[in-house]
């Protein structure tokens, strides 16, 4: 199962590239983006996986915009040639590795369709090894992170939409490890856990900088895994010192409080304050402009979710107002919001994702999906 990359010295087995160290069917590959105008005005977001052990790869794309969020998703059996990105009409090409690459979605069934380019304005950072042991399957994934800006063209409804490369912002989400994924394995024996995540990814653009903060909470309120950093900026790709930033500097700690929607579990403000190793702190505000359903591009959705066999080749797409949604659905608990973002006499612009699930005392939750 020989593949181009087993032409480059980058073996970590004896086996070929394309032949997983393991044989855990959870095993997965993925690349994610969002990106946002600095108005809120849309957000797109963009999921590509393979699935090695499963055989699979599958992906989609979605935006939202006035008031409505409409999704393409694509599934196939998974290619020999590992660098083959491509499901159907849809492709990523890596341009250059780490740092420009471009997505396109070609003319398809459901409508939607678009060719963006990826405009790298920071160095590549890696995330701390990420492991949870919650539940029968864990997750243990390496994660890396890039900001940048797109450019191109979105089209969904019969609607234009251009990306100005001044105006959409994004992040670039590289992972891969082991999570769950894909058809539920045979249950054995009745858990004795109660499902529970809390998870939060703040990753925001300023004029002079990018910051991140990224958490996983328990039921407690206790932080298990932080991640978070302060990144340089640069006006041109060809500006970034390399694939890392030495320098980038790196949070250890931080705060934050949210402000959530009555009858929701979705924040619609908060505090943050990140801190560095040296002391400095930066003290965040955030507010909601705009809501993104994460099932739009698989996560947790009943029928493309993330790994599931669809056939040799499927399409499909969908569309929904935002006000219709059920937010107490357990599957519209992922999301991402566009936020605007204050630190000091600074605004900036970024992302809130969140899952809260489970009691959570500082939130006020006391049962699996009890609203604020």
């Amino acid at each position: 199962m020989l593949s181009k990359f087993d032409d480059y010295p980058i073996h970590q087995t004896s086996y070929p590239i394309a032949q997983p160290a393991t044989s855990d069917r959870h095993a997965y590959d993925r690349y994610w983006f969002n990106g946002y105008q600095d108005d809120g005005e849309f957000y797109i977001g963009i999921g590509a996986a393979l699935y090695p052990n499963l055989e699979i790869m599958d992906c989609g794309f979605s935006i939202v915009r006035d008031g409505e969020q409409h999704s393409f998703h694509a599934s196939r059996r998974a290619p020999i040639e590992p660098s083959e990105i491509q499901v159907g009409p849809f492709q990523i090409e890596i341009l250059e590795p780490m740092k420009s690459l471009r997505v396109t979605l070609d003319d398809n069934e459901t409508g939607i369709s678009c060719q963006l380019d990826w405009i790298a304005r920071t160095a590549n950072v890696q995330e701390g090894h990420q492991y949870s042991r919650r539940g029968r399957v864990p997750m243990e994934a390496t994660r890396f992170n890039q900001f940048g800006t797109w450019s191109g063209e979105v089209r969904y409804d019969g609607k234009s939409v251009n990306i100005d490369p001044a105006r959409v912002y994004g992040t670039k989400d590289r992972s891969w490890g082991i999570r769950p994924v894909g058809d539920p394995a045979p249950p054995g024996a009745p858990s004795t856990e109660a499902p529970e995540i809390h998870f939060l990814w703040l990753p925001l653009h300023w004029e002079d900088r990018c910051t991140h903060l990224g958490m996983f909470q328990n039921g407690f309120g206790e932080i298990w895994h932080l991640d978070g950093m302060v990144c340089s900026v640069y006006d041109s790709p060809d500006d970034i010192p390399g694939v890392e930033d030495p320098a980038t500097r790196f949070v250890t700690a931080a705060e934050h409080s949210l402000e959530f929607v009555p009858g929701t579990r979705r924040a619609r403000s908060g505090e943050f304050t990140l801190i560095e190793r040296g002391g400095a702190r930066h003290e965040i505000s955030v507010e909601s402009l705009l809501c993104f359903r994460m099932k739009g591009i698989g996560y947790s959705h009943p029928v493309w979710g993330h790994g599931k066999w669809k056939g040799e080749f499927a399409v499909g797409g969908e569309s929904w107002k935002c006000a219709d949604v059920d937010n107490l659905d357990i599957e519209n608990q992922h999301i991402q919001q566009v936020v605007r973002a204050r630190c000091g006499d600074q605004e900036g612009i970024g992302v809130l994702e969140q899952i809260h699930m489970g009691p959570h005392p500082a939130y006020g939750f006391k049962e699996f999906l009890d609203p604020a």
